[in-house]
């Protein structure tokens, strides 16, 4: 049986202060990159598609909103809404969309990263909470930490707000703290073939 397709899942959350760093973070990789990535930016849904083609005018890697069904693959960045969730079917990984009444977010960085937990054992994740207020993700970056995946917590000294990296910082085993350049390069290494 093949082995799920991509070997290697970038999961960012991220709030307050998240679209200007979000769009460093994607203007420094290149159109080979090895990895893909899921973005949980705190945001309403009427915003995210001039935000995907803000990120998209900036960046060299294809960009879009996160759709029911949106199958994951390297070099492809999806940014999510509402209640994201990431499934598996024939080999490979795919988003599932759902409305949750009772979220207070949009979208729901723990849903995303609790569902991407079980993905651990098929491909590598590299796991990142960036600026924002409150707790949202951590809860979902300590379960990650638990299942083996490598956790980041942007710095005090990076972070616009440092409420939920602060936050995932105190539940996360072996989280590591890095400063938003740190987290680019880490980033860029990761996704290297």
């Amino acid at each position: 049986m093949k082995s799920l397709e991509p070997k290697k899942l970038i999961l960012i959350g991220s709030s307050t202060g998240g679209p200007a760093h979000l769009e460093k973070i994607l203007a420094a990789l290149d159109e080979d990159f090895g990895a893909a990535i899921v973005i949980a930016q705190h945001m309403g849904s009427e915003f995210i598609p001039s935000f995907v083609k803000r990120l998209n005018e900036r960046s060299k890697l294809d960009v879009a909103q996160g759709h029911q069904d949106a199958t994951l693959a390297n070099g492809k960045v999806f940014i999510v809404s509402q209640h994201s969730e990431l499934q598996t079917s024939n080999n490979q990984i795919y988003i599932s969309i759902s409305k949750n009444e009772y979220a207070h977010f949009n979208p729901d960085i723990n849903a995303l990263f609790f569902s991407a937990a079980k993905l651990t054992v098929k491909c590598e994740i590299l796991a990142i909470i960036l600026t924002g207020i409150g707790e949202d993700g951590a809860d979902g970056c300590s379960i990650l930490g638990e299942k083996g995946a490598y956790c980041i917590a942007e710095s005090p000294k990076t972070a616009v707000v440092y409420g939920m990296p602060a936050r995932a910082k105190e539940r996360t085993k072996n989280i590591h703290t890095k400063d938003l350049y740190e987290i680019i390069e880490i980033i860029k290494q990761f996704g290297a073939f």
